[in-house]
């Protein structure tokens, strides 16, 4: 039994135990009421930046479809002037 604990490597032991010591303390820690303030904290920071940025959003989206339709418009003005000039050439073509 004493040959397999000789041949453990210290080193690697002792940095094992430092991690569950760490890793308690980072429990504790983190489980703490002034952990659980920055929580709280950061979390109402990110819903407020949500908000923000839904705000924009919807501004660009309204934006976009005054876009939108400004240029369905434009498009229909142009397809009613190209079928009036077609008329027109088709009339003066037939007095022709």
């Amino acid at each position: 039994m004493m040959d397999i604990i000789g041949k453990l490597d210290w080193k690697k032991i002792s940095i094992f135990a430092g991690g569950v010591l760490f890793g308690t303390a980072g429990i504790k820690l983190l489980a703490s009421k002034d952990a659980r303030k920055v929580y709280t904290n950061c979390t109402a920071a990110a819903l407020r930046a949500k908000e923000c940025v839904m705000q924009t959003v919807t501004t660009v989206q309204e934006n976009a479809e005054d876009i939108l339709a400004e240029a369905k418009e434009i498009n229909e003005e142009r397809a009613a002037k190209e079928a009036a000039c077609s008329q027109e050439d088709e009339a003066a073509a037939e007095e022709a």
